[in-house]
């Protein structure tokens, strides 16, 4: 096997989760030149992996089909033994059926899976993690069942936060795309305020979640709340959660950049459940839900607004 290429088009949190499809591949095939696709705002998580050749964008800005053929046709004049296609959309399954690799595999959700040469199931539900999923697609050619996801901060970026690294600090990235898979602002206050005074407390998020990440650090009464949304980048986050005291996060993409640098990480479900497969895989975690409530899970996904009206799977947690 000479070269591979991973197909993962999705969000950020589930390109971390397709790491370990790349590091169990290198561990397979040692010799292998490995490339990974992903969509354009992503790339950062992947920099510094040792274990790929290169990280290729699909940038849609101007125009998605066009972007697709021009994939298509560099991936074809790469000439991949091995295609792994990891999303289960459609975008993916033509670029990935279309590619010209000597063997397409990837899951049989995709609308083009009939292009691929082997296809696998995809449960969720089930309590599978999505990890598992990934990997059960490289398992007959030697993979292991279940591996934590990996990232790579350089040492400019450990040194980019080190100087707000103490003995006792906790991150808390309190932003989600979803309505429904955001913990509320009350509780973030509430959780804040139960907190040591001793304790510094950093908000993480990007620069779209400055404003709510400064509606929670001036509600609060805690003095030692600092909102760095905005201020860091992806692999800076993953850097100063490696050695917090704990992290807490919601079901996004922070609860899976815990996961890859095995940081302490309590993780708050609301309208989702980690029965879908995308809990923490820390050593050292904690998930904190609402159970028994009849109408949770609401959806694979989160809701912009809840759809009872009461958002009791975010209201009722007790932190």
């Amino acid at each position: 096997m000479k070269k591979i290429l991973i197909i993962q088009t999705a969000f950020l949190g589930d390109v971390i989760l397709a790491t370990p499809v790349v590091s169990e591949l290198k561990r397979i095939f040692p010799s292998a030149s490995i490339d990974f696709l992903l969509k354009e705002g992503n790339q950062s998580l992947l920099h510094n992996n040792p274990h790929l050749n290169e990280v290729i964008v699909f940038n849609k800005k101007k125009g998605k089909y066009r972007a697709i053929f021009k994939l298509i046709k560099q991936f074809r004049n790469t000439k991949y033994d091995l295609v792994i296609n990891l999303h289960r959309f459609g975008s993916s399954g033509i670029i990935a059926g279309l590619s010209g690799g000597k063997s397409i595999i990837g899951f049989k959700k995709n609308p083009y899976s009939f292009l691929y040469s082997q296809k696998f199931k995809h449960e969720i539900g089930n309590g599978t993690h999505e990890v598992e999923r990934n990997l059960s697609v490289i398992h007959h050619l030697g993979a292991v069942s279940l591996k934590r996801p990996e990232l790579f901060p350089s040492e400019i970026n450990f040194a980019a936060v080190k100087k707000y690294i103490n003995q006792d600090y906790v991150c808390i990235a309190p932003a989600s795309v979803w309505f429904t898979k955001q913990t509320p602002i009350n509780k973030w206050i509430e959780l804040i305020n139960s907190l040591k005074n001793s304790t510094t407390i950093y908000l993480l998020g990007g620069p779209s979640d400055f404003q709510l990440s400064e509606e929670i650090a001036s509600q609060s009464k805690n003095n030692n709340v600092q909102n760095l949304a905005g201020k860091l980048n992806l692999l800076e986050s993953a850097a100063l959660m490696k050695t917090a005291t704990n992290n807490f996060v919601n079901d996004s993409g922070p609860l899976h950049i815990a996961s890859a640098m095995n940081a302490n990480v309590t993780a708050f479900f609301c309208s989702t459940t980690p029965l879908f497969g995308f809990g923490p895989l820390s050593e050292n975690s904690k998930i904190i839900e609402v159970i028994n409530l009849d109408c949770r899970p609401c959806g694979l996904h989160g809701h912009k607004e809840c759809p009872k009206g009461h958002f009791n799977c975010g209201n009722q947690l007790k932190l």
